[in-house]
C-alpha cells in the first residue's frame, strides 16, 4: 500500500505533468520528479511501428551511471521485446557472471507494457545499474508512470491528428474557394461571349452595323480575357512544377518597363505613371517573362487602387537593380501581406474585384527564376509598394 505522503507527491507531480504542452517536456517532468523515491539510471520508451512492426525508441533519457554503457544494456531493448511478446511487466536481473564486476555491467531492468487506446503499443523500460532490485512499491509507481506515459503519447497522437485534420479541412476549404473563384472567372467571359453571340444569331432581330461591331468587340475582349485566364492557370502550374522554359538575353529594364507602361496607357489613357530612373546597365533575363511581372503589377494596381498614380523608380544598389512600383491606394492590411504571393491567394473582402490570385504568384516565381527577389510593403490608406531586386551580374 502507498502511504499518504507518496500519494500526495504523485498527485502534485501528475498535476504538473498535465500542465505541460510538449509531451517530451511532460515526460521529463514525470520521470525527473520521481527520481527521489524511484531511483533509476536510464529510462526509455519503445513504441511498435505500425508499418515495419518493429520497435522504435521515441524517448530516452540517461540520468545516472548508464550514460556511457553499451546500447543494449543502457536502454533495455531486449526487455522491451519481451514485454511486447508477453504483454506483461517484465523484471530482468543481472546474470551470475556479472556479480563482482563493474556496476554498469550489473543491469536491473523493469519493463512495463504501454497500452495506448486499449491496445498494447509499446513498453516503458527503467534501467538501474548495480541494484538494488525494484521493489513492489516501485513497480507500482513505475506502472503509474507507464499509464501517464501512454496518456501523454496518446495526447500527442490526438494533437497531431487534430492538426492534420485542421490542415486537411483548411486545404479542402481552400480548394473549394479556388474552384469557386476559377468557376466564376471562367463563367464571366463565357457568359458574355455566349450572350452576345446568341444575340447576333437571333433571326427575329436585325442589328445595325454599329451594334454588331460593339457586340463583336465585347466578344473579342472577353475571349482575350478567357485566354489570359487559361494561360495564367497553365503558367502557374508550369512554374510550380519548374517546367516553364526561360529564354535569357540582354535586357534593359528601364526600356522594358516603359514599353509595358506604354501598352497599359493605351488601354487606360487616364492612368498617370511617373518614372524616376537612373541610367541602368542591361541584365541577363527573359524579356517576355519580366514584362509579365510588370503587366501583372499594373493590372493589380488598376483593380485595387483605381484612380491612383503609379510611381516607378529604378536604382542600382550593391550590384543589383532595385525597382519600386508604388501606388497611393487604400493599401493592404498587414495581416495579409505574408500571403499575397501564394498561389490562388486573394485578400479577404476583395471578392467584388475579379481575379484568381495567380498574378502575384506568377510574378514571384518569375523573379525567383532570375535569382531575384520581390516583396511588398503597405500601409492602410497610404498605398502599396512592390520592390524588385535583380542582379546585374549574370547568375544563370
Amino acid at each position: 500500500m502507498m502511504d499518504i505522503t507518496t500519494l500526495s507527491l504523485l498527485h502534485n507531480i501528475f498535476q504538473e505533468v498535465q500542465g505541460k504542452q510538449d509531451w517530451k517536456t511532460a515526460l521529463d517532468t514525470l520521470f525527473g520528479s520521481l527520481r527521489g523515491s524511484f531511483v533509476f539510471d536510464n529510462v526509455a520508451i519503445y513504441l511498435l511501428d505500425p508499418q515495419t512492426k518493429g520497435l522504435e525508441v521515441v524517448y530516452a533519457r540517461a540520468k545516472g551511471r548508464g550514460k556511457k554503457a553499451e546500447a543494449d544494456a543502457a536502454w533495455g531493448s531486449s526487455t522491451a521485446i519481451d514485454v511486447l511478446a508477453s504483454g506483461e511487466t517484465i523484471l530482468h536481473l543481472p546474470s551470475q557472471e556479472t556479480k563482482g564486476t563493474d556496476r554498469v555491467a550489473q543491469a536491473y531492468l523493469l519493463g512495463i507494457p504501454l497500452n495506448i487506446g486499449s491496445k498494447l503499443s509499446g513498453a516503458l523500460v527503467f534501467v538501474r545499474f548495480g541494484g538494488p532490485e525494484f521493489s513492489d512499491l516501485q513497480i507500482q509507481i513505475g506502472s503509474l508512470q507507464a499509464f501517464w506515459s501512454a496518456a501523454l503519447i496518446e495526447r500527442r497522437d490526438l494533437q497531431e491528428a487534430r492538426t492534420e485534420l485542421d490542415s486537411v479541412q483548411r486545404q479542402m476549404r481552400f480548394q473549394e474557394d479556388v474552384v469557386s473563384t476559377i468557376s466564376h472567372e471562367l463563367r464571366t467571359p463565357l457568359g458574355f461571349i455566349k450572350g452576345y453571340a446568341t444575340s447576333l444569331l437571333r433571326q427575329d432581330t436585325i442589328w445595325d452595323e454599329t451594334t454588331q461591331r460593339e457586340f463583336l468587340n465585347i466578344i473579342d475582349e472577353e475571349a482575350d480575357q478567357l485566354t489570359r485566364l487559361i494561360e495564367n492557370m497553365l503558367e502557374s502550374s508550369r512554374l510550380q512544377s519548374k517546367t516553364l522554359q526561360f529564354k535569357f538575353t540582354q535586357v534593359r529594364m528601364d526600356a522594358l518597363v516603359r514599353d509595358v507602361a506604354t501598352r497599359v496607357n493605351s488601354r487606360y489613357p487616364e492612368l498617370k505613371i511617373t518614372f524616376d530612373v537612373q541610367p541602368l546597365p542591361p541584365i541577363q533575363g527573359d524579356g517576355f517573362r519580366l514584362s509579365q511581372v510588370f503587366e501583372n503589377l499594373f493590372s493589380n494596381a488598376i483593380k485595387y487602387a483605381p484612380d491612383s498614380e503609379i510611381n516607378i523608380s529604378m536604382r542600382i544598389s550593391d550590384g543589383r537593380i532595385r525597382i519600386t512600383f508604388a501606388d497611393n491606394g487604400k493599401g493592404i492590411p498587414e495581416d495579409y501581406l505574408p500571403f499575397i504571393f501564394e498561389r490562388f491567394y486573394r485578400v479577404p473582402g476583395e471578392r467584388t474585384v475579379s481575379g484568381t490570385g495567380l498574378g502575384l504568384y506568377i510574378c514571384r516565381q518569375i523573379v525567383l527564376a532570375h535569382h531575384g527577389n520581390i516583396w511588398v510593403e503597405s500601409a492602410l490608406n497610404k498605398g502599396t509598394t512592390f520592390y524588385l531586386e535583380l542582379s546585374i551580374t549574370p547568375q544563370l
